[in-house]
């Protein structure tokens, strides 16, 4: 896929606000709306757009603690795991690492009895290793950032 400025520009303006609209983002990259509207499809079919989302503040919804475990299978229960943590309620993300130990895993819980269940569960096939976070550090992630 070609792969330009404009998009870039596309990209930028839609990573601030997913909800504008095709006239208001053409004005903003000045651009016709039929051409914005061809690109950001472009976009979408080629997976560089792969959805359209709303950021949610956990903490006000009460899930005032994360954590970050990371997991060591015993006797390969690789698979599962992954059936188990695809739909385990308070998982934020997971990873499949290499190095020490097999994944990583975010919760976001309300209270430290829902890790010590989380550790329960898993116990029986795996080791863990937990960490509490205190607070986020903001990252800049934006498109500009990666493609410079």
């Amino acid at each position: 896929m070609k792969f330009d400025e404009i998009d870039v520009m596309i990209l930028s303006e839609l990573e601030k606000n997913s909800r504008l609209s095709i006239r208001e983002l053409s004005k903003r990259i000045n651009l016709s709306p039929s051409s914005v509207t061809e690109r950001v499809k472009r976009l979408e079919d080629n997976r560089i757009i792969e959805g359209y989302t709303i950021t949610i503040n956990k903490k006000n919804l009460g899930l005032s603690i994360d954590c970050i475990i990371k997991i060591t299978m015993k006797n390969g229960e690789y698979e599962r795991f992954k059936n188990f943590i695809k739909d385990y309620n308070h998982s934020e993300w997971c990873y499949r690492i290499a190095g020490d130990g097999c994944f990583l895993v975010k919760l976001s819980v309300k209270d430290l009895s829902d890790i010590e269940e989380f550790i329960n569960e898993v116990s029986p096939y795996a080791t863990t290793s937990t960490n509490i976070a205190f607070s986020e550090v903001v990252i800049e992630n934006s498109i500009n950032k990666f493609l410079i």
